[in-house]
């Protein structure tokens, strides 16, 4: 029976590449809702080749029309009314931003799979989300829908740092992992100082070497700030310590991350540089389908570099790392500065050495609390945003 799916920020980068395997297995996957931003005229040309009945916009479609049979919502509400629909399964989570944690909980609490592809849903409220997931993955299991073995697949990690990490995890146990090592590519500025740094452009932080990405995670990539959000999702996903989630510069891209294990075995999890790879996973878990891209050529693949992160030069890893340390709201106040920092960089308004400062004053002016809502949430999302654009430079 093919899985049905919502895709959020269906018109974006991981939303097309999700839809591109739905194409290649049209007998597993059927996609059933759709949301997107300000695109309303792609988001239509979607739902008429899938025959897609409904689709949420973040703001009115403006000239666009929708297809004959497809029920057009409009706002915030809207994503999180399409989450809840009983013919969804899953919902792919691809919303840019701190828009998504809503999306994800209202998922959760719907009962449906959550496959994230949202970074900020675990950064800013993964106190909230993963005891949801956990309570979802009881229920997979009493109503004999989970895995005879393996995670239940609640809550299933699009992205190849975790995926990977998911994978590598299978059929051991939780009391063996030593440490989480995730990659990282170095971005397009591995090895230059900070005085080199001082006049890059925004086209220049765009140009990523290994991956194709939309502009906010290609820039938070270049900072290194991507890495740093990646390793606060690691502690709540997979339920480690910081001092045990260590990250590792590998250029190539080939590794996309690894498990080290108490014997001192460790297991690395290679591949293609395609995102299509984690998000099949994602939807086919526990299944394997057949490969979305070529498989990697290692006759070809030559030497694999390691390096440690400079996070003297690239400081928003280490300002991330501290935010999770920390806890409580301040991976909030910290996601949603970061947000406003690199949307001013690229509006030409900030610049490339100033995200970094801008995150660090947000940080230090942050009066740090317990999670307890997600209003609570979207209060300091909204404080820290507003004390950020102060601090644009």
């Amino acid at each position: 029976m093919a899985r049905r799916i919502a895709v959020l920020g269906s018109t974006g980068s991981i939303g097309t590449q999700t839809l591109d395997v739905a194409r290649r297995h049209p007998d597993k996957v059927q996609i059933v809702a759709l949301a997107a931003g300000r695109r309303a005229e792609e988001a239509f040309a979607q739902a008429a080749e899938f025959g897609v009945h409904y689709v949420a916009l973040g703001q009115e479609p403006e000239g666009a029309e929708p297809p004959a049979g497809v029920n057009v919502s409009v706002g915030a509400q809207a994503v999180a009314d399409l989450v809840k629909l009983p013919e969804v399964d899953v919902v792919v989570n691809a919303l840019v931003g701190a828009a998504g944690l809503q999306a994800s909980y209202e998922t959760l609490r719907a009962g449906k799979v959550l496959a994230l592809a949202n970074k900020e849903s675990l950064v800013v409220g993964g106190d909230l989300i993963m005891p949801l997931a956990a309570q979802v993955d009881d229920q997979r299991r009493a109503a004999g829908i989970a895995p005879a073995h393996g995670p239940a697949g609640a809550l299933m990690p699009i992205d190849s740092e975790h995926g990977a990490i998911y994978q590598c995890l299978i059929g051991e146990a939780a009391r063996e992992v030593e440490r989480l090592w995730v990659t990282a590519s170095g971005g397009p500025f591995r090895g230059r100082t900070r005085d080199e740094l001082r006049e890059i452009t925004a086209a220049q932080a765009l140009a990523h070497p290994t991956w194709n990405m939309g502009p906010k995670i290609t820039i938070d990539s270049s900072t290194l700030m991507n890495k740093g959000l990646e390793v606060i999702e690691a502690h709540h996903l997979f339920d480690m310590p910081y001092d045990r989630i260590s990250v590792v510069v590998q250029p190539q891209s080939a590794i996309h991350s690894m498990v080290e294990f108490s014997d001192g075995s460790v297991k690395a999890h290679l591949g293609t540089t395609d995102m299509r790879i984690p998000i099949q996973y994602a939807l086919s878990y526990p299944e394997r389908w057949d490969a979305p891209v070529q498989p990697l050529d290692f006759t070809k693949l030559g030497s694999l570099e390691f390096a440690a992160p400079d996070t003297d030069t690239f400081r928003c890893l280490a300002l991330a790392r501290a935010a999770g340390e920390r806890g409580g709201t301040l991976p909030c106040a910290m996601n949603a500065a970061n947000e406003i920092a690199v949307a001013a960089f690229l509006a030409g308004e900030g610049t490339y050495l100033g995200i970094a400062e801008c995150v660090e004053a947000v940080m230090n002016a942050h009066d740090v609390q317990a999670v307890e809502s997600i209003g609570q949430l979207l209060e300091i999302d909204a404080w820290a945003r507003a004390e950020a654009r102060k601090q644009i430079r």
